[in-house]
């Protein structure tokens, strides 16, 4: 039997139109804040960047189109934004790989039905997903743990979420108790079925959460804002990108951008270069994850 595809109609390639109209004005800050930071600290202080990068001719005071590195040059000769960022990944890859086994450890003794107190504990942790103390008690726990200006306090607090657990046991109850069984008949112990069974099985889920839990780690900003006041050596890469937007006025940038006058919009460029600086690493990972994003955010909806 030979299945013809159907053709397609107005309605589809209005639907098609409409995606590619979303796709475009997603992607048009970023195009036009890339072309900022390639462009000459002049041209974008006088606002003659529009989505491509612009360069000042100093001999005839006239602006062309080109590209400059000045910006860049800026932000990676900075030892303070070289060493966030290698402490960024450090922390992402170890918060990662902590809130993975965290997660798995939580959702799968949840899958036994004779777990005593499931309810319980089921019922305790939803709790903590839609209730929490709030900053202050927050802070004054931290504080009470000595983890105030720690860099531990950037990885235990967060180093599991109650959704993303949600997801992970609602994997598993999908995974056949035949196989569980099976393996117990032939002597295996809960953490051999986890390892041998669950955790090869589940690859997709995982891929998944490490995404999410890789992408929130990376854009993390309000902790490290509030509890590392006097660690400045333990700063992630976002807080610093907020203290360098904090500082526009700064010496160092109005010297480097030679922009007297007009110091206000003197450090667009460089804030530019500062923010592609940080974001560009992370976009790396999704290529890497995305079959199995795919796959594991459908997972459960076609029954199997």
């Amino acid at each position: 039997m030979v299945i013809k595809a159907r053709e397609a109609n107005f309605t589809d390639w209005a639907v098609a139109l409409v995606c590619v109209v979303v796709i475009l004005l997603c992607i048009m800050p970023m195009l036009n804040l890339l072309a900022q930071s390639l462009s000459s600290s002049q041209a974008v202080i006088h606002g003659k960047v529009n989505f491509l990068p612009v360069v000042h001719n100093m001999e005839d005071n006239t602006y062309q189109t080109g590209v400059t590195i000045e910006s860049y040059r800026y932000v990676f000769l900075d030892k303070s934004f070289a060493r966030s960022m290698w402490w960024t990944a450090i922390l992402t890859v170890i918060c990662t790989l902590l809130s993975l086994v965290m997660t798995t450890l939580c959702a799968y003794p949840l899958t036994y039905d004779w777990l005593r107190g499931k309810g319980i504990i089921n019922t305790l942790i939803i709790f903590t997903m839609y209730f929490s103390a709030g900053t202050i008690p927050n802070y004054i726990l931290m504080k009470t743990l000595n983890l105030l200006n720690n860099p531990l306090v950037l990885i235990i607090p967060g180093c599991i979420s109650v959704f993303n657990m949600i997801i992970l046991r609602s994997f598993f109850f999908g995974i056949p108790d035949s196989l569980r069984e099976s393996a117990e008949i032939d002597g295996a112990k809960p953490f051999t079925i986890l390892v041998r069974i669950y955790v090869p099985l589940s690859g997709p889920v995982l891929a998944t959460l490490a995404l999410f839990y890789a992408v929130g780690r990376w854009n993390g900003f309000s902790d490290a804002l509030i509890y590392l006041s006097s660690a400045p050596q333990w700063v992630p890469i976002q807080l610093k990108l907020w203290q360098l937007i904090q500082n526009m006025t700064s010496v160092d940038i109005s010297t480097v951008e030679l922009a007297a006058g007009s110091i206000p919009r003197a450090s667009d460029a460089i804030k530019a270069a500062a923010i592609m600086f940080a974001t560009v690493p992370i976009l790396f990972v999704y290529p890497w994850l995305q079959r199995y994003f795919i796959k594991g955010v459908t997972i459960g909806a076609v029954k199997g």
